[in-house]
């Protein structure tokens, strides 16, 4: 289990790693690298999902690993309170950039192994927190430079994160 703390309050993760475990594995590596401490939960759209772990505070992008292979096809769903990995257009390109789902989200799921059908990863799910999770969802949103929408207007930030083996 990791704990996500935030400037809203606590977010208690339970992970899939029989399911997903490449993609479990690079999670907890950012968490116990530090890399998720104090950064933005940069993306929020009511209705579909926050998305954190790419910027710090003033959208200062941090560095990553090299991208992981998608996982997607598990068999686990983008429903309410599932988190997956970000990624582009490209399906195997997720580095450390995740998302809560707030909706449930079917077109994100796996349905072929083709650029467009590959979906995104699901790797585990909000056990504690989803009031929390519901809280920045329905924060005030607003645009950042040319490239950045749905930016909360107030930072949302994770403050740190707690692995518990």
């Amino acid at each position: 289990m990791v704990t996500l703390h935030t400037t809203y309050g606590d977010i208690t993760l339970t992970l899939f790693a029989d399911k997903a475990p490449e993609t479990v594995a690079n999670f907890l590596q950012y968490c116990r690298d530090g890399h998720y401490d104090n950064t933005l939960f940069h993306r929020v759209i009511d209705g579909f999902m926050i998305q954190g772990g790419g910027y710090g505070p003033g959208f200062e992008e941090k560095e990553t690993r090299a991208a992981i292979k998608n996982e997607a096809d598990n068999g686990l769903t983008n429903k309410v309170g599932a988190i997956a990995m970000a990624r582009t257009m490209e399906p195997h390109s997720a580095t450390a950039q995740f998302f809560i789902n707030v909706n449930d989200n079917d077109f994100l799921n796996f349905k072929s192994a083709t650029t467009q059908g590959f979906g995104y990863c699901v790797f585990g799910e909000v056990s504690e927190g989803m009031d929390v999770v519901n809280k920045i969802k329905g924060v005030a949103t607003g645009t950042r430079g040319y490239m950045h929408q749905d930016v909360p207007v107030d930072d949302v930030l994770i403050t740190g994160v707690t692995v518990s083996e």
